[in-house]
């Protein structure tokens, strides 16, 4: 007698599944923190109270959209928050009184991440390995840039941060830009296929005539200078540098990105699933203000609510890599 296979999903219902269950779970996440501050708070659901709790996040989504990048290739970059940290001290120090050069030192770590992607290929070196060695590298070129924290952004960029658009808070005006702009790019374009084709099945990419080597260092500078967006969005919020003002970044980044549907395999990204999940993990901290519960337990509830949308992930079928 023939074994009766339970019934799976078909192909065709598979993909829209593993797009819900990324973004629709942090989404919902997300929604049911907001319900919960505005039961506690309700003056909260104003052009001000969101302003205020999504203000810190910004520089997380930009941060979140860097390790994303790295995650496509099957990396991991765990240099992520010392290279935020980094670009606060070099923007308080130098950006206001000289520009030129705060500009050359972003075009030259850029350059640098890039070369991190050149060696980690033509070594074939971990990349886990790699970028923690770099993480003391930024922290300790952060540390003496900027000894203690200290300094000051330009006014330009504080006056940036602080701006008011018509509508909807300046936070989520960024996330949505920052959400459609990396939609276009990594899922929609004929270049994010090959993108996502080299984390993949990067064989397959180098057969159709695309160097890996020259998209591993291309995806390595341009999270460099996502990275770079994220320490002066940082910079003009808190006004001044600090080497360890962001050692956070890494592992939250990288939680945006399984959050949002990613998965380390390669080639599994959702842009759009890696913000909302960059903003979620930014609103537990604040849900936990308004819950009067001590800072320490912030990191725990970070992790309690990644480790619930996962298990919802799994629960729908769709298994996290």
């Amino acid at each position: 007698m023939a074994d009766i296979a339970a019934p799976r999903p078909s192909r065709s219902l598979a993909v829209p599944l593993r797009r819900w269950t990324g973004v629709g779970l942090p989404a919902l996440a997300l929604l049911i923190m907001l319900a919960v501050i505005f039961w506690i708070r309700p003056a909260a659901m104003s052009y001000f109270g969101f302003t205020l709790l999504f203000k810190l996040a910004i520089p997380l989504v930009f941060a979140a959209l860097a390790q994303m990048l790295v995650v496509m290739l099957g990396d991991i970059d765990l240099a992520n928050g010392a290279f935020v940290g980094l670009i606060t001290c070099v923007s308080a120090v130098y950006l206001a009184d000289q520009p030129l050069v705060a500009v050359a030192i972003y075009v030259l770590l850029i350059a640098c991440y890039g070369g991190v992607g050149l060696l980690i290929h033509m070594r074939q070196l971990p990349s886990i390995v790699v970028t923690l060695g770099l993480s003391f590298i930024w922290l300790g070129l952060a540390v003496m840039i900027l000894p203690a924290p200290g300094g000051h952004a330009p006014a330009w960029l504080t006056a940036f941060t602080g701006w008011r658009p018509p509508l909807l808070p300046l936070p989520l005006w960024l996330a949505a830009a920052a959400a459609l702009a990396a939609h276009f790019v990594v899922s929609r374009s004929a270049i994010g296929a090959v993108l996502r084709g080299a984390g993949a099945n990067p064989r397959a990419v180098e057969r159709s005539g695309w160097s890996v080597l020259a998209i591993r260092v291309s995806v390595y500078a341009a999270s460099g200078f996502l990275g770079v967006l994220a320490g002066l969005l940082l910079t003009g919020l808190t006004t001044s540098g600090d080497a360890n003002i962001a050692p956070a970044y890494t592992l939250l980044g990288v939680g945006a990105v399984i959050l949002g549907g990613g998965a380390f395999t390669g080639g599994i990204v959702s842009p759009v699933g890696t913000v909302i999940g960059a903003m979620t993990l930014a609103l537990a901290g604040s849900l936990l203000s308004f819950l009067e519960v001590p800072p320490t337990w912030q990191i725990g509830s970070q992790g309690f609510i990644l480790f619930l949308v996962l298990a919802g992930r799994v629960l729908l079928g769709d298994k996290p890599s």
